[in-house]
């Protein structure tokens, strides 16, 4: 079932969340000391049981007055790629955890993910890929978790959980890159 933007749900089995503005804020917190808040909205979908087969993701925009770390080079290059995946993902995250959409993060309270947000999710694997140069100012993007793990502390190792994700950025002259990218949530709250 849908639901809508009111809440309610339609058959097929999918919700729709519209960008929450507030936690969106509370997300891009770290980046705006920098001049980085780069993601202007994300509608976040969660298709079936995402543990069981189903998706969860958001699609979402972006817009890059200035880069933050050098002159403008006129197309959308791997930091900006990095630090709108990093948005998107926390974004996502961060709702999965408001609206209990998927374990772990629905055991988890705001206050825990944002005390975890910088100091505990770290990429383990990133790869990126640019079919065709793209502008780097105003643009859109998709961001899919494909799999979760998580695993107990024990003996041998800390708690920990993995995160696979693709992504995918377009603007609207039909340039477009992608990628898919793992990482690490150390110091997960116990359940």
């Amino acid at each position: 079932m849908t639901r809508l933007l009111d809440g309610t749900l339609d058959d097929t089995d999918q919700r729709v969340y519209p960008t929450d503005e507030e936690l969106l804020h509370r997300v891009l917190t770290p980046y705006r000391a920098k001049r980085c808040e780069y993601l202007t909205s994300a509608t976040v979908t969660v298709a079936g049981d995402p543990l069981d087969g189903g998706r969860l993701g958001a699609a979402c925009t972006f817009l890059i007055p200035e880069s933050c770390y050098i002159d403008d080079t006129g197309h959308f290059n791997s930091v900006e790629f990095n630090i709108c995946f990093n948005q998107m993902a926390y974004y996502l995250m961060a709702k999965s955890v408001k609206e209990s959409l998927v374990a772990p993060f629905s055991r988890w309270t705001l206050e825990q993910f944002w005390t975890r947000q910088l100091a505990d999710v770290f990429i383990t694997d990133f790869k990126s890929t640019f079919r065709t140069a793209m502008s780097g100012r105003h643009f859109r993007g998709e961001i899919e978790i494909a799999d979760i793990a998580e695993w107990d502390a024990n003996d041998l190792r800390d708690a920990l959980v993995m995160l696979r994700t693709r992504c995918r950025y377009w603007d609207e002259q039909g340039g477009e890159s992608h990628g898919e990218i793992a990482a690490a949530i150390t110091n997960p709250p116990e359940n």
